[in-house]
Parts: C-alpha cells; structure tokens; sequence
C-alpha cells in the first residue's frame, strides 16, 4: 500500500503538514488534493493513493494546523473560522499549492477538492492560481470574493443534486459566475445524490447513507478523462 508521508510547512505564523507519495517510476503530474472539513481522512488518502497507482504524485493539504479537529462539532467550528476571512483562506490554501511547486516544480499541477476542500480548488482558480485543472467533489460553491478575471485551469464540478448544503440557486449563480469571465468549466449533477458522495464510510467506520457508488465512479471517471486531455494537450 502507497505510503503518504508528513511534509511540514507553513502559512506565516502556523505550522501545517501534508501529506506526500508519488509514483516510484515516471510521474504523470503533481496533484493538490484539499481534503474535507474534517481535515485528511482515510477516505480522502484512499483517493490520494488511487491518484497515485495512476501515475500521480500526490500531496494533501491541511486546512488548521496543530488545531485539526477532532469531532464534526469542532471541525465545524474550525471551518466557520478558516472561511471568516477569506483574503487570509484563500493564502492558507495557497501554502498547499505553494508546497506543491516546491516539491515537483517540472510537473504539470492539478487540483482536485472534497466539500470543504471542493471549494478550496476553486477559491484557488478563482484566485489565478496557474494550474492547468481543476475538479470539486460536492464542494461548496457560494464565495465572498466571485471572479473578475480569467480563469486558467479548466474546471470540472460534480455535484449532488440533493446536496442540501448547496441548493440549487446557488449552483445557477455559480453558473453565471463562470459564464460572466468566459471559464472553461464542466458541471456533472447527479440526480438525488447528497453531499459527500464520494465517501462510503462515517468518521466511526460506520456506512455513510450519502455515499453513491455511481455518482462515485462516474465523477472519479470524469476526473480521468479530463486530466487525460489536459495533459496529452500538454504533450
């Protein structure tokens, strides 16, 4: 099994760690995968270290530092705190892309997000981070500080239509967001799926009644498929 090990870094006054594996033989690109209000769980490494039997190298970001939460009230707490100051998030996140660079400055860089972390990666495109894609899994996609000028990564959002932390009305306005500075995006709705569909089990290894195996492969598909043809574009 693909061991993810500790990289420490920093966000000004705050230590943070990520987490790192890559491939032993050729390196398909460097992916940053921002995980969920709950910080790295087993279920974000066990996408981590699918990416990385696919020929990626891998890095999960931490979203709080030595203050990661350890229950869903804390985590949520955590979250409020991190997204009250967006300009000072949206740095927080850059560390991890920062990292990234460091790390694997000749690869190409992605993104990919789950709930918390799916609005992270598009906080970074938003921002004008250069990377060359981008993919929310049942990421929030309300923002305090919406695009006004053009995006570079091509942005992929799967979305659970039944995803009662983001009602319909705002994934129109994050349609009209895109539209409005000519972004190349692609949205996959799934019909009567919930938030965090990607994960088939609760924090306390219990079954997760949200998880869709469909909705999971298809959007993991979809992943593939577009990095795919971003990076033979790069070829």
């Amino acid at each position: 099994m693909t061991e993810l090990g500790k990289v420490g870094y920093r966000d000004g006054s705050v230590d943070l760690t990520a987490l790192h594996a890559h491939p032993q033989d050729a390196i398909r690109a460097a992916v940053a995968i921002y995980p969920t209000f709950m910080n790295s769980t087993p279920a974000v490494e066990v996408k981590a270290r699918q990416l990385v039997d696919a020929g990626y190298a891998v890095l999960i970001g931490d979203f709080y530092g030595p203050e990661a939460p350890e229950n869903p009230e804390q985590a949520f707490a955590a979250m409020r705190t991190l997204r009250s100051d967006p300009p000072a998030m949206r740095r927080r996140l850059g560390a991890t892309l920062d990292l990234l660079r460091t790390l694997h400055p000749d690869l190409p860089h992605l993104a990919i997000g789950f709930c918390l972390g799916g609005m992270a990666v598009l906080e970074m495109a938003r921002a004008g981070q250069d990377l060359v894609a981008v993919c929310s899994f049942h990421g929030m996609l309300e923002t305090s500080l919406p695009a006004h000028d053009p995006i570079k990564p091509r942005i992929l959002v799967c979305h659970g239509d039944a995803d009662s932390l983001v009602p319909r009305p705002q994934v129109l306005a994050f349609w009209e967001e895109m539209d409005a500075i000519g972004a190349d995006w692609h949205f996959h709705n799934y019909a009567g799926v919930e938030h965090g569909f990607t994960n088939p089990l609760a924090r306390d290894g219990t079954p997760n009644p949200a998880y869709d195996p469909s909705a999971d492969r298809q959007s993991r598909a979809a992943m593939h498929a577009l990095f795919d043809e971003v990076l033979e574009l790069r070829s």
